[in-house]
């Protein structure tokens, strides 16, 4: 029996066991609290730049910001950049992602390639971002593949530091237990290790998501375009506080609608976990 079976039929025991029903009406009364914050932030920025209390030349107040992105959405200029920045983030999250976990499992898994690969790994880890830009112009010059370069190079350090301490992590009592059902080795990493290293591997990927918005704007400051980085080089340039407010928000906006799409994705794969985090 893997680790995914124990699971469902501990939770088939568990009376009100989150995984066998739908998430709680408090929750989503918490998911919808979460955004009075930020409105009412809003509303009191407005009400203080309207009351001349606050200066709205350098932070402009949310309904300027707003004329400002609803003008952008009407001339087509806001969708060209969204659909950009989503395609250079989600090309190099793909590849950063992809290659994080493949070495990720193999310095986790193998002592050899760990003691090979993890230092040189960690040194390079330890370079600033910003210093690979004029590396990769110089390689693949100021177009695409620098950009999505970039950003695969942002994505793989966590995802590969998230795999490795996952697989490494692993309780030898698990591994035992698939020796004394005498599941072979390929039986034995689809049935109880990848189980045990899933949660662990979705957070890293969505760490490796947030650090892909994060280095798209230095990939689309190095010679784009277009973009919502571009856009806010622009708004820079102008003297325009309302369009670098309107990128920034643009960028909050699909930072939280992609890890929302992630988190999604990978919650089916994780509803065999019977968690405590609503009862505590």
């Amino acid at each position: 029996m893997s680790t995914l079976e124990i699971a469902a039929a501990t939770q088939a025991k568990t009376p009100g066991s989150p995984g066998a029903s739908s998430r709680r009406p408090g929750s989503r009364r918490l998911g919808l609290a979460g955004w009075l914050l930020p409105i009412a932030l809003a509303a009191l920025w407005e009400l203080l730049v309207r009351a001349g209390i606050a200066n709205g030349r350098l932070m402009p107040p949310p309904s300027v910001v707003g004329r400002t992105l609803w003008g952008l959405a009407v001339s087509g200029e806001l969708l060209t950049h969204v659909t950009a920045t989503l395609w250079r983030v989600a090309a190099g999250f793909g590849l950063g992602a992809g290659v994080g976990t493949v070495l990720g499992a193999l310095t986790g898994a193998l002592p050899v390639a760990r003691g090979l690969l993890d230092p040189t790994l960690q040194a390079l880890r330890a370079i600033p971002s910003i210093a690979w830009v004029p590396l990769f112009i110089l390689w693949f010059g100021i177009f695409e593949a620098s950009k999505v370069a970039l950003i695969a190079v942002g994505v793989f350090f966590p995802v590969y530091l998230g795999v490795a301490a996952a697989i490494q992590g692993i309780d030898r009592k698990i591994v035992e237990v698939g020796r004394v059902f005498r599941l072979g080795r390929l039986a034995m990493v689809r049935r109880v290790l990848l189980p045990a290293i899933l949660p662990a591997w979705f957070t890293a990927l969505r760490s490796g998501l947030g650090l892909g918005f994060m280095f798209v704007v230095a990939a689309e400051i190095m010679g784009a375009s277009e973009g919502l980085g571009y856009l806010l080089v622009d708004g820079q340039q102008l003297g325009r506080p309302d369009t670098i407010i309107a990128a920034i928000i643009s960028f909050a906006v699909l930072g939280k609608l992609a890890d929302g799409l992630l988190l999604a994705i990978t919650r089916p794969f994780l509803a065999w976990q019977d968690l405590g985090r609503d009862t505590l």
